[in-house]
């Protein structure tokens, strides 16, 4: 993977905007959206080294302790070097036993949001908060909570993309590439489109993965016509969500009942085993609605965000409106199509996970657009991103561009923070009213 392969645009971006002043992996598949790049990498520059409430350590230790819920080495070695180099304590790294009780603190909201999010309730924010000589000022909370949020979204991006280099003493910058599942992170910088071995054994399965191309089409333009004809009432829709957000918890994503988790990774949290998984196994616990305009980032979390912790709100939404309009009118070999519709289905299944709805939105659609294998897609790099396999990656859409899957893990990955923030934000607007 040839650094040349990058335009001029990416490199003077990560000139300006990069912590680590290297090309990583991250940036070098992002940037097939140099527009997205640009954004996402001034808002992550933003909350770890511009002004804002917390030290410069705390900030790089928090990414450890987000990544860590995900077992996301990629992330945790690179925050480790960050740590260091801004002066942190490298006693801390031998796990959150030896941080200050402070750190400690954030165990169970960094738990609560990388995995079952609609449990944060003002109490735990009242406890952060209000914890004598430890306790969090709503501004260090803030960002403390961005953080966690935007890292627990970037493992199931890192996941999603098979991102995953090995320290190596002997490369230049301590990081050689390995393929994981054979997963390479050339292909993706390089855009090869994506015909895996069973579509190149056989001409039928390229005719097969050309007609599930057609048949999407086909399904968005007679689902446009449906719009225009006839509206479904508000309780038609009140049941689809729900019918679809029972759905998504019996989506599976493969036998992994006793998760291993590595001595490097767990020293990082508290609670390795606690996941997504055991509600939506067990049904102990119903996943309550969240009704999206009760509470939304636009006229709520944005504003309480900029309030609390400036300029990270406005570059958070340049950020989400960004990913959501990011379009470049094409499906694979197709050219002029509005894909709208299939961007805004894949944002609102991952909120729909998280038990978020839109009034607005006919969860009809997701069943429409979305196959089995591309919900299982959604639901493993959402919920638990360190299951993703190639294999999943390319058993749904056979017939689209790297680039377009990319594109599919920013929306995924935004969709996530978005979903996280509304949960924490809301918490922490209850707790001042």
């Amino acid at each position: 993977m040839q650094a040349n392969g990058i335009d001029e645009r990416t490199n003077l971006i990560v000139e300006e905007y990069s912590t680590s002043g290297r090309l990583d992996n991250i940036t070098q598949v992002m940037s097939l959206h140099t527009q997205y790049l640009e954004s996402f990498l001034r808002s992550q520059f933003y909350m770890l080294r511009m002004d804002g409430p917390l030290p410069l350590p705390y900030r790089h230790y928090i990414a450890i302790m987000a990544a860590a819920r995900h077992q996301c080495s990629y992330l945790i070695n690179m925050h480790v070097d960050e740590f260091l180099k801004t002066g942190g304590i490298a006693e801390w790294l031998n796990g959150v036993e030896y941080i200050p009780q402070r750190l400690k603190n954030l165990n169970e909201i960094n738990k609560l949001l990388a995995h079952r999010p609609w449990l944060i309730t003002k109490e735990h924010i009242q406890k952060l908060v209000k914890t004598g000589e430890n306790n969090w000022s709503l501004p260090e909370l803030v960002h403390a909570v961005v953080l966690l949020a935007h890292y627990h979204a970037l493992a199931s991006f890192v996941f999603g993309s098979g991102i995953n280099p090995e320290r190596d003493p002997d490369a230049s910058n301590g990081v050689r590439l390995i393929a994981v599942n054979n997963f390479c992170v050339c292909d993706l910088a390089n855009d090869n489109s994506i015909e895996n071995a069973s579509l190149r054994s056989s001409s039928f399965g390229m005719v097969d993965s050309l007609s599930e191309l057609e048949a999407l089409m086909e399904r968005m333009k007679r689902l446009q016509e449906e719009r225009e004809d006839e509206e479904a009432t508000q309780e038609e829709m009140a049941t689809r969500f729900e019918q679809e957000k029972k759905e998504s918890l019996l989506v599976v994503t493969g036998a992994f009942d006793d998760e291993m988790v590595s001595m490097d990774v767990s020293r990082y949290i508290e609670d390795p085993g606690f996941g997504y998984k055991d509600f939506a196994r067990r049904g102990e616990e119903h996943l309550p609605t969240f009704r999206a305009q009760d509470y939304t980032w636009e006229n709520h979390g944005f504003s309480l965000v900029n309030r609390l912790y400036s300029d990270i709100g406005h570059l958070l939404d340049e950020k989400f409106r960004m990913v959501y309009n990011l379009t470049y009118n094409t499906m694979a070999t197709h050219e002029d199509v509005d894909t709208t519709m299939l961007r805004r289905a894949l944002f609102n299944y991952v909120h729909c996970m998280y038990g978020i709805r839109y009034d607005d939105y006919d969860y009809g659609e997701v069943n429409q657009l979305l196959e089995r294998s591309l919900k299982v897609y959604i639901k493993t790099v959402t919920c638990y991103p360190e299951r993703t396999t190639k294999r999943m990656y390319d058993s749904y859409w056979r017939q689209f561009k790297h680039s377009e899957k990319v594109h599919v893990n920013l929306l995924l990955m935004e969709a996530r923070m978005q979903a996280e923030l509304l949960y924490a934000l809301r918490a922490i607007t209850r707790h001042l009213t």
